[in-house]
């Protein structure tokens, strides 16, 4: 079958979902090593664009009033953030360069690929995993399927590639 045919997607879905049934969801530990290799890019990529557009969030960490630069700064690591999953997700791949690197994608409940809205909805629930003192990030290492809050929000699932 060629990649580049209608039914590889559909080949691609159905091995996710088996994936799933059969135990190969994501374990806690390749989840958190993704999250770490993605927030190593992210902090990289963030910290020279605001050093170099001189937005200057970095030196103003000493509980300073938060100046215009300091918001753009933190505007602009948001929506770097948020593209980064959310375009990433949605895309072929259906991974982060961090996911990719454990071995892991990100599915619909079903093993599809996310639309760009399930993915956004996804990042933006990973807030909420996160604001409450990380336990929403803490439930993947106990429920079934080994969802986070955030994957219970969008709907999605986190499995093990299947190639």
């Amino acid at each position: 079958m060629d990649r580049n045919d209608d039914g590889w997607e559909e080949l691609k879905a159905r091995r996710a979902a088996e994936a799933g049934r059969n135990g190969g969801y994501a374990s806690f530990m390749q989840r958190l090593g993704a999250y770490i290799a993605d927030q190593g890019i992210l902090f990289v990529v963030t910290f020279a664009l605001t050093y170099f557009l001189d937005f200057g969030g970095v030196e103003n960490v000493s509980g300073e009033e938060l100046t215009r630069d300091d918001t753009m700064g933190m505007i602009i690591a948001l929506c770097l953030s948020w593209g980064y999953y959310a375009l990433q997700e949605s895309s072929a791949h259906q991974a982060t360069f961090g996911k990719r690197m454990m071995g892991i994608v990100v599915t619909d409940m079903d093993g599809r690929r996310l639309s760009f809205g399930r993915a956004t909805l996804r990042y933006f629930g990973k807030l909420l995993s996160g604001l409450i003192f990380l336990l929403g990030y803490l439930m993947a290492a106990f429920t079934p399927r080994k969802q986070a809050l955030h994957d219970y929000i969008a709907g999605t699932l986190v499995v093990r590639r299947p190639d």
